[in-house]
């Protein structure tokens, strides 16, 4: 995923919020804002490159609390497609919120 061009997107404000997105973000009490931010600054800690239509990533950022962004970059179009966003917890993630655990 191209970051230069994701980053041209969100400043752009060419995002498209998923529902279920929108919707999990109400839920967890995080703004469009924040999920902005851990695009822009935020590391991506795993590639879905075969996902269809488009690549999408997971993102890692720690500003003020720890999130992760899942998203998908339609660089032609050159649009941001916001998935899911949440703050990982220890039952799924080892202590740096990056690595996922085996289950």
């Amino acid at each position: 995923m191209n970051k230069k061009t994701l980053r041209e997107c969100i400043a752009s404000n060419y995002i498209q919020w998923r529902k279920h997105a929108l919707e999990r973000m109400l839920q967890r009490g995080i703004s469009r804002a924040r999920v902005k931010q851990a695009l822009v600054r935020g590391e991506i800690i795993e590639s879905y490159q075969e996902d269809h239509p488009f690549e999408s990533a997971l993102f890692f950022d720690d500003g003020l609390s720890v999130i992760h962004v899942v998203a998908s970059l339609d660089e032609k179009r050159k649009m941001v497609y916001v998935i899911t966003a949440y703050e990982p917890d220890d039952e799924n993630f080892m202590d740096d919120m990056k690595t996922r655990r085996e289950k």
